[in-house]
């Protein structure tokens, strides 16, 4: 079942946005040469804790992980998309790091990731970066009333193509409110004209992500990070966005990033 937010519960998932937008800010301001990753998740919960937050992954257990997730960012590394475990790794010149996290403030959930290239930043890297950001861009435009899931899909799958990147549909983007994972799906491939019909009330967290070589993935030992099965780097983007009568409203821009 899909629920349809008033604009008022809208506003609620807002003010979750704009601090989850505020955390990705600082990640990517933290990230840099010689820093570990858990030096990144423990200044995380630092933020999480004097905002008053509450962390959607904290012992999240869904069927693909292995156990409970005993942390508040997935940050993944390079070949690594997806779920990222955070662990004692140093980040060295040259890492792709994506960093994904949703939190919820007073019962309302906002889901929200970047990539950024720790010191320096190799092209091929920046384009593959670029790409999702594109895609993600293409699918809010997408949506608005009246379009159907498809459409978004579709949006996300053309930016693909035009990069020349293959598109894995088994993990996408999905609904969200009053918990981090609502229905529908919503896969980064798909057929425009197709799936249900956008209507305001809805949120959704549209997340493009792509390998630079392959559309298969495979599991860490960890149980939880997902690795492009070549080895090929990775990058992600996600936002949560509010389908409304008019233009869709991105509840999760930061304040530097343009659209």
């Amino acid at each position: 079942m899909i629920e349809l937010k008033t604009p008022a519960e809208v506003e609620r998932m807002h003010v979750t946005g704009r601090f989850v937008a505020e955390v990705l800010t600082e990640v990517g301001r933290v990230a840099d040469v010689g820093v570990n990753l858990l030096d990144v998740e423990h200044h995380v919960r630092g933020m999480i804790a004097q905002r008053g937050a509450e962390s959607c992954y904290w012992d999240y257990a869904p069927s693909f992980g292995k156990g409970p997730f005993r942390n508040v960012i997935c940050l993944s590394v390079n070949d690594a998309v997806l779920h990222g475990l955070p662990h004692d790794r140093v980040l060295r010149d040259g890492d792709v790091l994506s960093a994904d996290i949703a939190v919820s403030i007073d019962g309302w959930a906002a889901d929200s990731a970047r990539t950024v290239v720790v010191g320096t930043a190799a092209e091929e890297d920046l384009r593959l970066v670029r790409a999702t950001e594109e895609a993600l861009e293409a699918a809010i435009a997408a949506a608005r009333p009246g379009n159907r899931l498809g459409d978004v899909s579709a949006a996300i799958g053309a930016v693909a193509r035009e990069h020349g990147y293959p598109v894995n549909t088994e993990f996408g983007g999905h609904g969200i409110g009053r918990t981090m994972h609502e229905e529908p799906h919503v896969p980064n491939r798909g057929q425009p004209g197709r799936g249900i019909v956008l209507r305001p009330g809805m949120t959704l967290a549209l997340e493009p992500w792509f390998a630079r070589t392959t559309d298969r993935i495979v599991h860490d030992p960890d149980g939880w990070t997902i690795r492009s099965a070549d080895g090929s780097r990775t990058a992600h983007s996600e936002h949560t966005v509010a389908i409304t009568e008019d233009e869709p409203l991105v509840l999760t821009r930061r304040a530097a990033e343009a659209p």
